[in-house]
């Protein structure tokens, strides 16, 4: 089915078995669709605007008030990084453990706390260890992903999380337009120190990280099906309501045999009648339904079943792939700005900060862009290697240009923004295509 412009406001149609939804509703919050997703890219959203709301002021007015050294600066930025890493693990055992929601909710809560405080820094110390908590919020992509992944069809979920993905990675480059702004009012029109205002400034992602959580705690449920401690009941209560194990008329007059659920685990336990007298074509595809059921729920998590998820050749290449893109993405957004103001002074700590921000704010494009080109290919190739070979063609690109702006290091301003530009294409569009991928890992482990 082709995309039509209505769906983007109307209510989707929903899959009868896993009540995931078969179109992206953008514009229409009232649909729990369509509140999901845009909680999902908004929490995500703000998250990255306060971890990286300090490179803009850092590189002129936190440095000069605190007196860093520009080895300090680039300490405070690993840590930031860092913390982010270390969350990122522990956010996915927690999305397994208690929902996407929740764990969502709780690293924005957790993350707001430091953000609150920035304004107690006064040494280097003090900023490396509080932009270490802040980092906290990087982790908020993890619970993102497995949010939207629950609530979307595999037909449109490289859709969903492309949007949802680059929409909130546009954070971390609306910050640099937004901090210095923030700032600068604070300075001109409310009359404050240089050292007064820039702490006061993050007085504003504290509110909107906190308000957000808020929301998403009272207004979204955790799966499409409710609650996710029964996901495993509401999946079985909607299979039954189908009546999908239907008594075959044959010539051994044999019937299906009836769905099962083990209580002790959070899996449904679905009995395939193939194989068993001679079925219908019907019937054949009420097992095929059943067999698509089984892979839409996300196993209770242990070491054996997370230790079989990671050691696989398909994991294992996407966490390579994921590396190298999102981890390009987070190192440029942590030193661009400093990087245009080395090569351009004249742009001074605002230009180079607005200069910087593009590269995050295209993010709103050319993510989404990976992420639906690597559907449509899905959906005409019925292959997954079109995804693969289209993640790995955005990979060998972004190296080249990598490579291209490492040697040139260029003085020009129209050649180093193209560069940039090109740079974002090809490492954003990686980033979207990756998760449109993902999801056909190992499906009871996402």
């Amino acid at each position: 089915m082709g995309f039509r412009v209505a769906s983007l406001w109307q209510a989707p149609a929903i899959n009868p078995i896993n009540q995931k939804a078969l179109s992206v509703p953008i514009l229409n919050p009232f649909n729990v669709y369509g509140r999901v997703f845009l909680l999902s890219w908004w929490g995500f959203f703000v998250a990255f605007w306060s971890w990286y709301a300090f490179p803009p002021l850092l590189t002129e007015t936190i440095k000069a008030d605190l007196n860093l050294s520009q080895a300090e600066v680039a300490n405070s930025n690993i840590l930031a990084l860092a913390a982010a890493l270390i969350v990122r693990l522990v956010a996915g055992l927690a999305c397994d453990r208690f929902g996407a929601r929740w764990t969502f909710t709780g690293i924005l809560l957790l993350g707001s706390i430091p953000t609150a405080l920035a304004g107690t820094v006064t040494t280097h110390n003090g900023l490396v260890a509080l932009r270490f908590f802040v980092g906290i919020l990087g982790g908020c992509f993890i619970p993102c992903q497995v949010w939207t992944t629950g609530f979307f069809d595999k037909s449109v979920v490289g859709t969903a999380n492309a949007l949802t993905a680059g929409l909130g990675n546009a954070g971390s480059g609306v910050t640099y337009f937004l901090m210095p702004a923030i700032f600068n009012s604070l300075v001109q029109r409310q009359g404050l120190s240089e050292s007064k205002a820039w702490r006061v400034a993050f007085v504003v992602p504290f509110i909107l990280i906190t308000a957000t959580a808020i929301v998403m705690i009272l207004t979204c449920p955790d799966t499409p099906t409710g609650k996710w401690s029964s996901r495993s009941r509401d999946i079985q209560r909607h299979l039954d309501m189908r009546d999908t194990f239907l008594t075959i008329n044959t010539t051994g007059n044999k019937q299906g045999n009836a769905s099962s659920m083990d209580s002790g685990n959070d899996t449904v336990q679905l009995n395939s009648s193939k194989g068993h007298g001679q079925f219908t074509d019907a019937q054949a595809q009420e097992d095929d339904l059943l067999t698509a059921a089984s892979w839409e729920l996300v196993e209770k998590p242990t070491v054996k079943s997370a230790l079989g998820a990671l050691c696989t050749l398909p994991t294992l290449t996407l966490l390579v792939v994921y590396f190298c893109s999102f981890g390009t993405e987070l190192s440029v957004n942590s030193i661009l700005g400093a990087y245009y103001a080395k090569n351009f002074p004249d742009l001074g700590q605002t230009g180079s900060g607005s200069w910087a921000a593009m590269f995050g704010l295209l993010n709103v494009v050319f993510r989404p862009a990976g992420g639906i080109l690597a559907d449509v290919i899905y959906r005409n190739t019925a292959s997954l290697w079109g995804k693969k070979i289209l993640i790995h063609s955005f990979g060998i690109m972004l190296g080249v240009f990598l490579i291209l702006i490492g040697i040139d290091d260029p003085r020009s301003k129209s050649m180093m923004f193209g560069l940039m530009t090109g740079l974002a294409f090809f490492d954003e569009a990686a980033n979207g295509a990756c998760f449109a991928l993902v999801p056909h890992v190992r499906p009871t482990s996402n």
